[in-house]
């Protein structure tokens, strides 16, 4: 059975998905995830709402690389609704990434929001915290 398979069993309702718009950049935010470095993420309310996909306190999620290989499992542990500049300095250091301060966070954010087509300093975001759960090892 593949890992991916076993976590399904495991935890029947996880949703498997991958971090970033880019295969180095889900490569690299999968490994601060499993690390324990990144322990929050945010997306559009706009991103959220066309792919239906909300965020649920309590759920697990299988956290891929670029490759679709199973990194590990996440539990989402709260949910905030705000809006790209009310973002505050400790929620942008949970997200794990650069120096962990809020300007380069806004700066890399602005940068994916604006990819997303999205951008706005009053864009709603959707921004979960969540907990590594169990690291996935592969054999080779």
């Amino acid at each position: 059975m593949m890992a991916s398979e076993q976590v399904k069993a495991k935890y029947p309702a996880v949703t498997a998905w991958s971090f970033g718009d880019s295969p180095e950049m889900m490569d690299e935010l999968a490994a601060l995830v499993a690390s324990g470095k990144k322990t929050a993420t945010c997306g559009s309310m706009a991103g959220c709402a066309e792919d239906e996909c909300f965020p649920v306190i309590g759920a697990y999620a299988l956290v891929e690389d670029s490759q679709g290989h199973a990194v590990c499992v996440i539990r989402v542990t709260a949910v905030h609704l705000l809006r790209f500049e009310d973002v505050s300095a400790e929620l942008a250091a949970k997200e794990g990434e650069g120096d962990l301060s809020l300007a380069y966070w806004q700066t890399e954010h602005q940068r994916f929001f604006e990819r997303e087509g999205t951008f706005s300093a009053t864009m709603e975001l959707v921004f979960q915290e969540f907990e590594v759960v169990e690291l996935i090892t592969h054999s080779v």
